[in-house]
């Protein structure tokens, strides 16, 4: 009787089963169509020049179907036609340097495998006809492994990569057809000229209507940095000094993103977009008043330079997040110093990323007198208070270990940080807390659970100061001062190549006026498809 009500109530719990699944499957069909929207409306207001980049595909491939469409078009190229299709599909990019760079690219390889692919065949046809297929096979050797081997070399593989393989590609068909086809002279000329007549329309859309400048993202994307930066080392000082009401209210808002994190994620992950988007931009045309080569390559020597403070600012954010901290009594003895420094520091690095932004060069007086004065007033306070960097027993708040073991899990076990002066630091108490782990009667699954606290312990019942972590912090704050020297150095070689205009106080207080009401860049990396 067990044995059937068991079986029943399986039964009976299957069709249930069955019908909650339904439910949460047709929730989510319901909910689709307003997602769908919303993540629509949202790429498109992140960056509007998505929307006209889509338009000007969309024409585009009107503009080539006619070939198709149109009968004295199409009796003209016949069904060559649909390159012109695919090479829009193919060369059409969201700059205008990315598709000058395949547009050219596709262009030149075409060309230049044509004319090699003609001259093979008209070498191949005074052999015989035996000796035609073998001098085919073996120049599509020789031509295959060395335009191969091409692709290797670091110069043609950054910039004419594409173009390689598209005249490996044609080179290929060409050859391979003229055997087995009488008129593949008429076929190469038909199909150029449709990959001609496609990439004069994407180059006509790019450059002409509504176009996108891969040298102007990078130029912008590069003062976007130094905002995201500044706001970094403010929010995580902040944090660092801020209150435990503040911080529980932080942990409890697990909605909002993390500002220090948001802030220097870009720039670490920026080296390939920079060197994409120079070498995209070093193919476009001088579209601005000055004729001369402008130097993107610096702007990829800049990203290096940003990237490497940025990684003192991940070290400075990890401060935030070790399991020893200083306790907050000690750390408000220094926080007017370090807010006033990382204070001074985002506004120079925001000073930077508007000279770089409308191109003039820095203020003269970018490292001001009030940043000195807040590095020797964390100096003074530092040396204020040399027993706490010295370390003494009386200071130390001797718990015996004992207390720790009893409270159990609900005290230092579920803590994640505790301030050196916690536990008792007093090697003795180590050894009596791991005899009594040994020899107690507490279950292995308890001891699992104890065990990853005792390198804490062991770290804490050495003699350190209980201010040792915040002087990791302090020395991190530091060095972000003297990195800034680095960025500033680089900064004005850029704006020195440039030939940035000169910096102007009256036009200085202007620009401040209006930055209110301007729209910088998202913190983020701006559209930039490049699909091979």
């Amino acid at each position: 009787m067990e044995v059937n009500n068991g079986e029943n109530t399986t039964n009976n719990w299957v069709p249930i089963m069955k019908k909650l699944h339904m439910n949460v499957i047709g929730e989510k069909m319901k909910k689709f169509p307003k997602l769908t929207c919303r993540t629509i409306w949202r790429v498109g207001k992140e960056d509007p020049r998505r929307v006209f980049h889509s338009l000007k595909v969309g024409i585009s491939l009107t503009l080539v179907s006619l070939l198709y469409l149109m009968d004295p078009l199409f009796k003209g190229f016949g069904s060559n036609a649909i390159w012109a299709v695919m090479t829009v599909v193919v060369v059409l990019e969201f700059t205008a340097g990315a598709t000058l760079c395949k547009g050219l690219n596709r262009g030149l390889g075409t060309l230049l495998a044509g004319s090699l692919a003609f001259l093979i065949e008209y070498v191949a046809t005074k052999t015989g006809h035996v000796f035609r297929a073998i001098f085919i096979g073996a120049a599509l050797f020789f031509i295959g492994a060395t335009a191969t081997y091409m692709r290797f070399i670091p110069y043609i593989k950054k910039n004419y990569d594409y173009g390689v393989v598209i005249f490996l590609l044609t080179f290929n068909l060409i050859t391979v057809s003229s055997y087995r086809v009488d008129n593949v002279l008429k076929i190469a000329h038909e199909r150029f000229y449709t990959i001609a007549i496609g990439c004069g329309i994407c180059l006509l859309m790019s450059l002409l209507i509504f176009p996108n400048w891969s040298g102007e993202d990078l130029h912008n994307f590069t003062a976007a940095k130094f905002e995201g930066l500044a706001k970094s080392i403010e929010a995580c000082v902040n944090e660092y000094f801020s209150d435990e009401e503040q911080q529980k209210a932080k942990e409890d808002s697990s909605d909002l993103e993390d500002p220090i994190y948001n802030g220097y994620k870009t720039v670490l992950d920026s080296k390939s977009f920079d060197e994409t988007l120079a070498l995209y931009a070093s193919w476009e045309p001088r579209h601005s008043r000055h004729c001369y080569r402008f130097p993107w390559q610096q702007y990829v020597k800049l990203g290096n330079v940003l990237r490497h403070f940025g990684y003192t600012i991940v070290a400075l954010h990890g401060c935030l997040q070790t399991e020893i901290q200083t306790p907050r009594s000690v750390r408000a003895m220094f926080k007017d110093p370090c807010i006033r420094l990382s204070g001074e520091v985002a506004k120079a690095l925001k000073e930077l990323g508007d000279s770089i932004r409308y191109r003039r060069h820095c203020s003269p007086e970018i490292l001001s007198d009030h940043l000195h004065e807040a590095l020797q007033d964390l100096n003074k306070a530092i040396k204020s208070q040399p027993k706490l960097f010295i370390g003494s027993k009386s200071n130390t708040n001797k718990l015996t270990l004992a207390t720790v073991v009893s409270k159990g899990q609900s005290g230092a076990l579920n803590s994640r940080r505790v301030s050196l002066s916690s536990v008792k630091t007093d090697t003795s108490a180590l050894l009596d807390w791991k005899s009594k782990l040994r020899g107690g009667s507490s279950t292995t699954h308890e001891n699992l659970k104890l065990r990853p606290t005792l390198s804490k312990i062991a770290i804490t019942s050495l003699e350190f100061s209980e201010a040792l972590p915040f002087a990791a912090f302090a020395s991190l704050l530091v060095e972000i001062v003297a990195r800034l020297d680095l960025v500033i150095e680089e900064v004005e070689e850029l704006g020195r190549i440039a030939h940035f205009k000169e910096y102007n106080d009256d036009e200085h207080v202007v620009v401040e006026i209006d930055k209110k009401n301007s729209r910088h860049l998202p913190n983020q990396l701006p559209t930039q498809d490049s699909g091979d």
